[in-house]
């Protein structure tokens, strides 16, 4: 399975790791992923699933495309729903430890894996970005920060987002074996150690490092600015700057650490058969944690944002309450509808930085 490092190992072909002629049973880890994995895969789906296509309806029914920042949101939730759109896949694959998708599914599924996954990185960077050039440089954001070229931006990043997963759709490769077919990594036999490390180090890189030190930089100027200019909002916006970053920070460190742990045990400790399962144990947890940012990314990017949770409200009552108010009697139908006739108001400044 594509989902971390060679988990395979633990899932894979065999409840046994050999390292260093060690015979090391991990047939606990394997029957606990197969029991608790599938449920919080499932979990995040339907959480990720309902926030991204809200963010979808409301930003496609409402027109609000023609703001760069939204083109950058609209992005941000078609990456969040490419990665989804995997994970039944993946939830199949741990159940019952056997691929039935056939080989061109299993380069296709794992490559919009990590499409999916380097696009959510990659605009949220473009929407730190984006933020930056909108408080720190307002002058030159009003001839930057235009419709085409929000669009260009994004073909470029989706095109960086496919070249970044391109070694998961070259090496992603069907294997059949007794217990079934198993869907992963098959690197060449001379380098195989060596795509392993680069593995580590890309996720480590594109996923931590690069994210984490363009939002240093961005949000360092941002709150120099809001420090220095008269604003009944700055305080708020400081405060949501801080847990963006700290929300990024809490979902993708611990994954990272310990992707890089368990990818450089052996150099590291040398070989433990406990440490290893607990390293086996670890990058699981942590990876659900990590994979779990794609269901906060609808809340800290879009609902946040005053106007957008009044388009919200105004969706909700028209399209949801109004509907249920035939059905449940208690439901005021006729308050839902004089309220749902009234569209969110257009005369509103538009709050393009999402505060």
């Amino acid at each position: 399975m594509a989902t971390s490092l060679d988990m395979v190992e633990t899932f894979g072909t065999t409840p046994f790791d050999y390292e260093s002629g060690e015979l090391c049973r991990k047939g606990d880890i394997r029957e606990l992923i197969a029991k608790f994995l599938p449920l919080l895969y499932s979990l995040v789906f339907i959480v990720g699933l309902l926030g991204n296509v809200l963010v979808l309806v409301i930003l496609i029914k409402y027109k609000r495309l023609r703001i760069l920042t939204n083109i950058y949101l609209l992005n941000l939730a078609i990456s969040d729903l490419l990665f989804l759109f995997t994970l039944p896949f993946w939830i199949h694959y741990i159940m019952w430890s056997d691929w039935v998708f056939g080989h061109g599914m299993c380069k296709v599924v794992s490559g919009f894996y990590f499409t999916g996954l380097y696009g959510e990185i990659f605009f949220i960077i473009l929407l730190t970005i984006d933020r930056y050039l909108a408080i720190v440089h307002a002058v030159f954001a009003l001839r930057a920060r235009t419709v085409t070229f929000g669009v260009i931006t994004s073909i470029v990043t989706w095109g960086l987002a496919v070249l970044a997963a391109l070694p998961e759709f070259i090496f992603q490769e069907t294997e059949n074996v007794l217990q079934g077919s198993y869907c992963n990594p098959v690197y060449p036999e001379d380098g195989a150690q060596s795509w392993k490390h680069f593995y580590a180090l890309r996720v480590n890189v594109l996923v931590l490092a690069l994210p984490l030190l363009v939002m240093a930089i961005c949000y360092a100027g941002i709150i120099k600015t809001l420090l220095r200019c008269p604003n009944k909002k700055k305080y708020k916006a400081i405060r949501l700057i801080f847990v963006i970053m700290v929300v990024f920070f809490i979902f993708w460190t611990p994954y990272n650490l310990a992707l890089l742990l368990y990818t450089f045990q052996a150099t590291l400790f040398g070989y433990d058969c406990k440490q290893s399962k607990d390293l086996d144990l670890a990058l699981l947890v942590t990876q659900v944690i990590a994979y779990s940012h794609c269901c906060v990314n609808p809340v800290i990017y879009a609902f946040v944002g005053e106007r957008f949770r009044k388009y919200l409200r105004h969706f909700f009552y028209r399209h949801v309450l109004v509907y249920l108010s035939k059905y449940i009697p208690f439901l005021p139908s006729e308050k839902l509808e004089r309220t749902s006739s009234v569209s969110p108001s257009t005369a509103e400044p538009e709050l393009s930085i999402v505060f």
